[in-house]
């Protein structure tokens, strides 16, 4: 999913992101914006990965969000 892509379905994605990052706060989730590397800094911060692994994972998440 293109940045363009994830920033317009920003609102549609925001419940998966908090089912899928349960540390996320409601703060954080209208910090992001739509912008992709505010949610992989948050997933750093809240979790504790590294960026590797957190950029990993969030590609991972957004390939299962796909609309088909």
């Amino acid at each position: 999913m293109n940045s363009d892509i994830f920033k317009g379905q920003w609102k549609q994605l925001q419940g998966h992101a908090r089912q899928q990052w349960a540390k996320l706060t409601d703060d954080d989730v209208s910090l992001i914006k739509g912008d992709k590397d505010v949610l992989l800094g948050k997933i750093q911060e809240r979790y504790g990965r590294s960026k590797e692994d957190a950029m990993t994972e969030l590609d991972t998440w957004l390939k299962a969000q796909e609309i088909r």
